[in-house]
Formats: structure tokens, C-alpha cells, sequence
């Protein structure tokens, strides 16, 4: 009998591992900024004006919905300069730790379920900063292969990376220009 089950689970095994779907995405970018952390934290916690700081946003409109308890959510739309939006919502902005999360609801980018945090600590040096920007999220096709093309792990590393890479030195820029 042990022999049975052995046998059917070794055969059955293959077939979970096949029909798991997506496997979760990360990405995490860091920069050090010549500039003090609340200077920074300043530009970061501003959900209303990423267009100040990212080379890739146009504009920024800010709403405030209620949730199902009659909370107020603030919400985002950013206006990308080549075209698109990115709609988002903010989970907390914590002045104590520095910290903004925000989440994808729905744009332009390859991901789903994409969840992002940013903090805000003092740097190396004197008068430094450094500020971590991470992402979690999945690729926007969920389902096993054959994946399209442009909806796949890749293509979704890609585009956050880029969001990041064009962000970061930005946010640098900018922070140290004032």
C-alpha cells in the first residue's frame, strides 16, 4: 500500500509545480543623496507632486474616494510624458520611519498586484541620505504558458527597473539642486 501511494504522489507532484502560475517579482534600488533626510523625505512624501522629481511624469492629479467604511483613500493618476497613466493608491506615508507605500491599481506598466515602498534614512555621511525603493508584484499574465509577449517576468522586471533607474538619480538631482 505504501508503495501505491508513493507512486501516485510522485505522479501527481509534477503537476502542482506546473500549475502554480506566476512567481512574485522584486525589485529594490537604492541611492545616496547629498542632502538632509528630511529634505528628502520631504520630495518623497509629496504623493501629489512625483512629477517634480521623476523624468517620466508629466503631471499628477491627487482624489480622495471613501472606502466601504467611510474612510478617505487618496488616489494618484500620473500622466506619463510618453504617453499612458499610472493609477495608484496610497497605503500610508509614515513621517516617523519615513516611509510611503503606495500600490498599482491599474496603467500601463507589465505588472499586477504591484506593491511599493519607499524609505527615507540617513545616509552614510554627515548630512547624507539614503533612500530605498522597492517593489513587489507579479507579471500581468497569470495564467501557465504560453505567456504574450510583453506580459512576462521579464517585461515586468524591465519596466520597474526603468521606473527606478530613471527615478532614483532624479530624485538625487533634484534633492541636491536645493
Amino acid at each position: 500500500m505504501k508503495k501505491v501511494l508513493a507512486l501516485i504522489v510522485m505522479a501527481i507532484l509534477p503537476l502542482t509545480a506546473a500549475a502554480h502560475g506566476p512567481s512574485p517579482q522584486k525589485v529594490e534600488k537604492e541611492v545616496v543623496i547629498k542632502a538632509d533626510p528630511a529634505k528628502v523625505w520631504g520630495l518623497v512624501k509629496d504623493f501629489g507632486n512625483m512629477q517634480k522629481w521623476h523624468p517620466a511624469v508629466a503631471s499628477t492629479t491627487l482624489e480622495t474616494k471613501k472606502d466601504e467604511n467611510g474612510d478617505a483613500q487618496t488616489y494618484r493618476t500620473l500622466t506619463l510624458k510618453g504617453g499612458g497613466t499610472i493609477y495608484e493608491k496610497l497605503r500610508s506615508a509614515d513621517d516617523k520611519d519615513m516611509q510611503l507605500k503606495y500600490e498599482i491599481i491599474s496603467g500601463v506598466l507589465p505588472v499586477a498586484d504591484y506593491n511599493s515602498k519607499m524609505t527615507v534614512k540617513a545616509g552614510p555621511g554627515a548630512g547624507e541620505t539614503t533612500v530605498t525603493w522597492m517593489a513587489r508584484f507579479y507579471r500581468v499574465y497569470k495564467l501557465n504558458p504560453p505567456i504574450p509577449a510583453g506580459q512576462d517576468d521579464e517585461s515586468a522586471i524591465s519596466a520597474v527597473t526603468g521606473v527606478f533607474e530613471a527615478g532614483l538619480p532624479a530624485l538625487k538631482a533634484v534633492a541636491e539642486a536645493k
